[in-house]
């Protein structure tokens, strides 16, 4: 961590200030210290900050101001600790782990626990240390996870890069791996898998926090996933989620994305239940750069739940002590109290929550939304912005999708988009037959989607159908964005657009790009794996607003789309999805067929 003594270096000058036999550095005085150990406002309140911690918290540290001390008057507002995020993928930005930093830290975001899961599908362990250093440079705290799975569903999918037990036991050992990232075979976990178990474990034996995925609504399995080891899961979307979960021993992560809205279902386990609270943890899972920068990050979810019924100050300990205490960490930060680190927030209202102004380890970096300083730019190397190999241009044919001998329509298993939430729906449609094929039908809302590898240089393409997003005309939409595995996904109601739109992205080297009408509307470079960009949050939010809006202007109407488009590959979430292995049935685990039999 930058610019950061351990308490053991700095204790003997945090008592001293705190006893006044010496200056502090900063001085925060007469705000309402929202105490989240206690759950209490303490007006009246100083604050006393020595070498990037806290030195005290109470009445009056006028003796501890020194000539040198810098003043902040807090004026009666409060004084909070800064914001946690448990559970987040920075790739999800589109930007490196320096710009979402930067783009967050004004919104009160003082430390995020993040897996980087998607860069290690795509670089493998190389991947994740280089996101791992980048993290350890940054002015706020960026803890990072062990990815866990990659691939997430061995056998249904295939990845640029593997994992397993032994990438695990070498990243347990680096300073700033916080725990594993989520186990997102759940199958795998509930089977006994040898090679999850084992990352478990390894894991475990080093004292880090198992982060947990268990993506279906059937509960039943969930004690065998319980025992399996994780501490935590995300994926819960309604309240008896959340109570089987924390009724487990583990923590509810209730998230708020850009295009998952599961905290308001949840949330009631506690407001109506009258569950203990400090078992639920806020987090944001997903959040785009255009959510960033226009809504804000973990300030939104804070006002969210509260908007949903929460106490503000049980909503505050949600994204603050409880997020710092199941990682181990509340010793270390998530709370105003002497020792931690000087992570703060003024904010005048603790409902509306204003960010007023921003302290990471003692120093202001953001001041009514405008962030303040500079960082030092991180150098990805040459091979990362060089990761999309199809080995050959895509023509219209290769989008084509051959019907049984002689049929006229045929039944096809669709892929159904359900608004603000991960999990898809497995539907059915009957559609038409031209010259021996079979085509979408915008009638119906029934588009073309396709999974085009990317990592091996096959170009190999996997066509399927999707429902959900409402495309008119002839369009399509392509993303090296692909969760997990992270070839291209290219959906669209034009097979020519749709080449259009994969050629593109091989030409540039990843990203997002828009077609209509055999013309590109929008363009979002992500040149870093296929997946970020380093460009700052506010450049790469204006090209996705733009991306946003070309959507729109092909007709669809969900919200945030795009999050929906990039998740059409995850195997390991319900009902239905698309690999380079074919339709996935995520209910039975199983490669399935994309015609149902029922042609005629």
């Amino acid at each position: 961590m930058t610019n950061l003594k351990t308490w053991a270096e700095v204790a003997p000058r945090l008592i001293d200030v705190a006893s006044a036999r010496a200056p502090a550095d900063m001085v925060i005085r007469q705000g309402k210290w929202v105490n989240v150990h206690s759950r209490e406002v303490i007006e009246n309140t100083d604050i006393a900050i020595a070498d990037g911690r806290f030195a005290y918290c109470g009445p009056d540290a006028s003796a501890m101001i020194g000539p040198d001390t810098e003043v902040i008057e807090a004026n009666g507002r409060y004084i909070l600790p800064g914001l946690c995020d448990a559970h987040m993928h920075i790739e999800s930005g589109m930007l490196t782990v320096t710009q979402f930093a930067r783009a967050v830290m004004p919104h009160g975001t003082t430390s995020m626990f993040v897996d980087p899961h998607e860069i290690a599908n795509v670089m493998g362990l190389e991947g994740v240390r280089l996101m791992h250093d980048e993290a350890l440079q940054q002015r706020v705290n960026v803890f990072v996870q062990m990815p866990s799975c990659a691939p997430s569903a061995p056998g249904l999918e295939n990845t640029g890069h593997e994992l397993g037990p032994e990438d695990v036991e070498e990243a347990m050992t680096w300073p700033n791996i916080i725990g594993l990232g989520e186990m997102m075979n759940f199958p795998g976990v509930m089977n006994s898998d040898p090679k999850m178990l084992a990352e478990i474990a390894a894991t475990q034996r080093a004292g880090k926090t198992v982060g947990g995925h268990y993506a279906s609504p059937d509960l039943a399995g969930f004690h065998a996933y319980a025992a399996g080891g994780p501490a935590d899961d995300h994926e819960g979307t309604c309240e008896a989620d959340a109570i089987m979960r924390v009724r487990q021993g583990m923590r509810s992560m209730m998230r708020l994305g850009s295009a998952w809205y599961d905290v308001e279902t949840q949330v009631t386990a506690v407001t109506e239940k009258g569950l203990d609270p400090r078992n639920f943890i806020l987090c944001t899972d997903d959040s785009h750069s255009g959510t960033l920068v226009n809504d804000g990050h973990m300030n939104r979810v804070v006002r969210h739940a509260i908007s949903c019924g929460l106490d503000p100050l049980i909503a505050i300990q949600m994204a603050t002590i409880n997020t710092a205490t199941h990682f181990g960490l509340e010793r270390e930060l998530g709370s105003i109290t002497p020792g931690r680190r000087a992570d703060v927030i003024l904010s005048s209202d603790l409902k509306t929550l204003p960010i007023e102004t921003v302290i990471a380890r003692g120093q202001v970096i953001a001041e009514n939304g405008e962030l303040l300083g500079d960082d030092a730019a991180f150098e990805w190397p040459k091979h990362a912005r060089n990761s999309v190999h199809m080995g050959k241009k895509l023509t219209a044919a290769d989008f084509d999708i051959q019907a049984p001998e002689g049929a006229n329509t045929v039944t096809a298993r669709v892929i159904g988009v359900v608004e603000n939430q991960a999990p898809t729906k497995a539907l059915t449609a009957t559609l038409p037959v031209q010259n021996g094929l079979a085509v979408g039908d915008k009638a119906q809302d029934v588009c073309q989607i396709a999974l085009v590898e990317r990592h091996r240089a096959t170009g190999e393409v996997v066509n399927a159908f999707v429902s959900g997003f409402g495309y008119t005309g002839d369009c399509a939409v392509a993303s090296t964005v692909a969760h997990d595995s992270h070839h291209m996904i290219v959906v669209g109601t034009s097979k020519a657009d749709m080449a259009l739109a994969a050629n593109r992205l091989q030409e540039v080297g990843g990203g997002v790009t828009v077609w209509k009408d055999g013309k590109e509307l929008a363009l979002v470079k992500l040149p870093i794996g296929g997946l970020m960009s380093d460009a700052p949050a506010t450049e790469v939010a204006a090209n996705a607003d733009q991306m946003v809006a070309a959507m729109a202007e092909c007709g669809c109407t969900l919200n945030n789309a795009y999050m929906q488009h990039s998740l059409l590959a995850l195997v390991v979430i319900p009902e239905l999805r698309i690999s380079d292995v074919g339709l996935i049935d995520v209910t039975l685990f199983e490669k399935t067929d994309l015609f149902t039999g029922g042609a005629a």
